[in-house]
């Protein structure tokens, strides 16, 4: 009985009860002021931790500060792991021994260096047109890659083309040599 007692002392004594009873009465429209008030600091609160909580889920952080981050403590390129990887796959192709995977493995090396040339903002509407963009100063190798670039065209539109594998090996090494002077690898 007496803890009871107690706790109810508590709750009269206490300072915030007496302030909300005060709040009651006083008239009506500083109540609702009051309430409003509440209300309104309850609803920033509630949109605040969604607004945290969906940033920290979004990649939106990752993409414009970790990527960043990363490139300057690690001195390589966003995604360097990835592209060393599909090279290896490329490469993987030219051990396989067979024409069709050699011509796979040309076709592909023309794709991943297409696909770095848009990453660094060269336009077009295809290889061909990128590579005239393209300086000496930009890619030492520029005319290797364009001889290189007819040796994949030969592929793609002549069913017929026979491409050895010392050939195939020629035009991936003109290709790697590209991308390491463009700085990929």
């Amino acid at each position: 009985m007496d803890i009871l007692k107690n706790v109810f002392d508590f709750v009269l004594n206490n300072e915030i009860i007496k302030f909300l009873l005060s709040l009651l009465s006083q008239e009506p429209v500083r109540i609702g002021i009051f309430i409003f008030k509440i209300l309104g600091m309850t609803i920033s609160v509630v949109l605040f931790v969604a607004f945290i909580y969906f940033l920290i889920k979004s990649n939106y952080i990752k993409m414009a500060y970790v990527q960043d981050i990363y490139e300057l403590l690690m001195f390589r390129p966003w995604g360097q792991k990835k592209l060393v990887k599909k090279w290896e796959g490329i490469s993987d192709r030219l051990e396989r021994g067979s024409e069709a995977e050699h011509k796979l493995a040309v076709i592909e090396a023309e794709q991943m260096l297409d696909e770095v040339f848009i990453r660094m903002g060269f336009g077009g509407q295809s290889f061909g047109e990128r590579l005239t963009q393209i300086r000496e100063q930009q890619l030492p190798s520029i005319d290797e890659v364009v001889e290189a670039h007819k040796t994949r065209n030969n592929i793609v539109h002549d069913p017929d083309y026979k491409l050895t594998p010392e050939q195939a090996k020629k035009v991936l090494n003109v290709y790697e040599k590209a991308l390491k002077e463009l700085e990929v690898f």
